[in-house]
């Protein structure tokens, strides 16, 4: 089996509500999807969507970085081409893109589903949680409860560098919806300051985890709020490689990993990170960044994987 052709297309989804976080307000899912056919007739697909403000990349510069690849990716077989890709210096978006076609591929190479080629005995259910975007602490409340009449418990709430609007709402929700499990989310808006501050107000709020509170590089920061607080610490930004991840559980500087296929490169390299995290008895988060379809059914195949490891699930 030899790849005979690579194409890439643009894709838009609008969403039924704005996702809105510290760092970016979205309204639309748009995403490259790559086309893959290989000379036996199978045909795989990937996806990558624009991530500039975490992995510095927009859709033109995904799909460069894809038609850049393709005279090296063309007529090689799927599992030298994912030895090309892991040597190529594109973003890791457009690596992940390519990378998910290529394992699916070796997975009808095998006859396999995907979850089977990853390593789980059969399917299994995959809960995820549901995003509340910040906004108005009323909005959220309403957003959180709508969430929940819909059967979606486990609630992603997004924060602000409003410390103050962070702590109210925080309280606010778990008051309203007592049965929820919250994952608190500041995507690096705070200070060191902040955080302690933070976790201290809500010592009587049933917390699921925190995540990135501040700034990706300071893991100094991150293991002093690590270490003052119960509250189970999520590092996500700062966590991007397996070396990343080794340098963060090594220095005990948060007690869980989000891992997301746009930041590691796919999924290749999400499987390295959740070996390392299973030999370490570290559990993770799967998350992902507002991708297509066929990007959220990749990651949910590998959620099927390692339910072991992977504690929460974020698509």
């Amino acid at each position: 089996m030899h790849i005979k052709e690579i194409a890439t297309e643009l894709k838009r989804i609008p969403l039924k509500t704005p996702f809105i976080t510290a760092l970016r307000r979205v309204e639309n899912v748009e995403f490259v999807r790559v086309k893959i056919e290989c000379d036996n007739g199978f045909v795989a697909f990937g996806e990558a969507p624009a991530t500039m403000a975490i992995t510095g990349e927009d859709l033109p510069i995904i799909t460069a970085s894809i038609e850049s690849l393709k005279n090296a990716l063309l007529s090689q077989t799927p599992r030298n081409a994912l030895a090309l890709l892991r040597d190529s210096k594109v973003g890791s978006s457009a690596k992940a893109a390519l990378d998910m076609a290529f394992v699916s591929l070796l997975a009808q190479e095998k006859g396999l589903e995907l979850y089977e080629y990853l390593g789980a005995p059969k399917k299994l259910d995959v809960q995820t949680d549901i995003t509340i975007s910040l906004n108005a602490t009323e909005t959220m409340i309403k957003d959180a409860r709508d969430a929940c009449e819909s059967g979606l418990y486990i609630l992603k709430i997004k924060l602000g560098g409003d410390i103050s609007h962070a702590i109210a709402t925080t309280k606010a929700i778990a008051k309203e919806l007592p049965e929820a499990k919250l994952l608190i989310d500041a995507n690096q808006a705070w200070s060191l300051e902040e955080s302690l501050a933070y976790v201290n107000a809500v010592t009587d709020v049933k917390i699921e985890l925190l995540e990135q509170p501040v700034k990706a590089d300071d893991l100094a920061a991150l293991k002093i709020i690590t270490n003052a607080t119960d509250i189970p610490i999520l590092a996500d930004e700062a966590a991007f490689t397996l070396s990343d991840v080794k340098k963060i559980v090594e220095s005990k500087s948060a007690d869980m990993i989000n891992v997301k296929l746009m930041k590691c490169g796919g999924l290749t390299k999400a499987v390295e990170i959740l070996e390392y995290a299973r030999e370490m008895n570290v559990k993770c988060m799967l998350g992902s960044m507002l991708e297509g379809p066929i990007s959220i059914n990749a990651a949910m195949n590998l959620a099927m994987a390692y339910a072991d490891v992977i504690k929460y699930v974020d698509l």
